[in-house]
């Protein structure tokens, strides 16, 4: 699939146990934009972070955590990442979306 130079990456924070009909969101997430042919997309566990209402998640021992972040990025044209957002708004009930303007420099299989 050829992008042009000139792309957005659509950053999306959820929390770890968040859900979209029984499955966790990230994974409904990814999936939607495999079936969509969205150029990329890659989840990230965090280990530490806060959100709007600055309830602390973290992976420490004596702390643990059940609901870690979990960040998905996006890697597709400005057209295709349009098209892809009222998708996202409907299943992200708290979280996170950004989206910034970024220039593919190798994208290979």
């Amino acid at each position: 699939m050829k992008i042009p130079a000139q792309g957005q990456l659509l950053r999306i924070f959820v929390g770890e146990q968040d859900k979209w009909e029984g499955k966790p969101l990230y994974e409904a997430i990814v999936m939607l934009a495999r079936q969509e042919k969205m150029a990329g997309a890659t989840v990230v566990k965090g280990c530490m972070g806060f959100g709007r209402k600055s309830h602390m998640h973290t992976a420490k021992i004596l702390r643990l955590s059940e609901d870690l972040p979990m960040i998905i990025e996006i890697v597709d044209s400005r057209e295709k990442i349009e098209l892809f957002l009222p998708r996202i708004d409907a299943m992200v009930k708290e979280g996170l979306v950004t989206l910034e303007d970024i220039q593919v420099i190798v994208y290979r299989s």
